[in-house]
């Protein structure tokens, strides 16, 4: 089966960035539950502050079926949908050529 990508922008408010960036932290880490997850990363945007960007990249789309459904990860992903201005922009892709990923 081919591989599945995300990706997505969260935006909050630029007084809020270090709150969300410890909540996307333990996210992160709360991330090591779900097997078939590969990638799991953060970007801060460094010309709209508040903005940061999420690329995943998932062994199949099974794997990117069970994401989000793991005890950690859920109370993860409300305290950093707690923090956001606007609903994540999320973008489900198909890995085409990449250098430094096996896809």
């Amino acid at each position: 089966m081919p591989k599945r990508s995300i990706i997505a922008k969260l935006t909050c408010d630029a007084d809020k960035a270090d709150d969300l960036e410890a909540a996307l932290a333990t996210m992160v880490q709360a991330s090591d539950e779900e097997g078939g997850l590969e990638i799991y990363s953060v970007h801060k945007d460094s010309n709209q502050p508040g903005v940061y960007w999420f690329f995943e990249l998932y062994t199949d789309e099974a794997s990117l079926g069970v994401h989000g459904k793991g005890d950690g990860m859920k109370a993860a992903m409300g305290a950093v949908g707690a923090l956001l201005n606007t609903a994540p922009e999320v973008h489900v892709l198909d890995p085409t050529v990449a250098k430094g990923l096996d896809i």
